[in-house]
């Protein structure tokens, strides 16, 4: 398959080039910085620019099958709006060129998710993490109304640990607080290549 990857240096996003690379698939990821990709491959098309600039998102997901956003902000003290108005240049890119395959990482907690949060995470999101959470409750409802064929994957705490291919993928509480980035990173790889998920936004964790 052709993939566009947005997020690709993050710690989700550059897992996720790695294992879409190594199953053959053809990637294209736009970075701002190439000193931040480490990975070198003849499959792997770089493209420089920013995801809040409407050229260098379009230059990305042309011609691609699927595009997958590992999109997020580091600010914690102030919503810089990097997910949800960067997703919303990338649908306008997708519908713009027919393309319909989206599939994005939010993160548990984040719209009606929260109802099944306890009140220690709730406090977390409200307070330390605020800012990124304020602005994936943007970013999800626009992902939502977009008319494309999308997956929002929300992951409980992320961790560095390894691929165990031993996650859960549901709508129900989870069973775990913590999923490794390359667990998700290979739902989200599985969602484009099974089709999985379509119109869902499911909690990701580890099993």
């Amino acid at each position: 398959m052709r993939l566009a990857i947005f997020g690709a240096t993050g710690g989700t996003g550059l897992e996720l080039t790695r294992q879409a690379l190594e199953r053959g698939h053809q990637v294209r990821v736009l970075v701002r910085n190439p000193s931040r990709m480490p990975l070198v491959n003849q499959n792997m098309r770089i493209v420089l620019g920013s995801v809040l600039e409407h050229e260098s998102v379009t230059k990305t997901v042309l011609g691609s099958d699927a595009v997958l956003s590992c999109l997020g902000q580091r600010n914690l003290l102030r919503n810089t709006r990097v997910v949800s108005a960067g997703t919303r240049l990338i649908m306008d890119a997708m519908r713009a060129q027919g393309q319909r395959r989206l599939v994005v990482e939010s993160a548990f907690g984040a719209g009606e998710s929260l109802a099944q949060a306890n009140w220690a995470a709730r406090l977390l999101f409200a307070t330390l993490l605020w800012a990124p959470y304020e602005d994936k409750n943007v970013m999800e409802p626009e992902v939502k109304a977009s008319g494309l064929e999308w997956t929002i994957l929300r992951p409980t705490l992320l961790t560095n640990g390894p691929l165990t291919g031993h996650y859960a993928v549901s709508t129900g509480r989870p069973a775990s607080t913590r999923i490794s980035r390359a667990d998700v990173a290979a739902a989200m790889l599985r969602a484009v290549e099974e089709r999985l998920w379509i119109g869902e936004s499911p909690t990701v964790t580890g099993a």
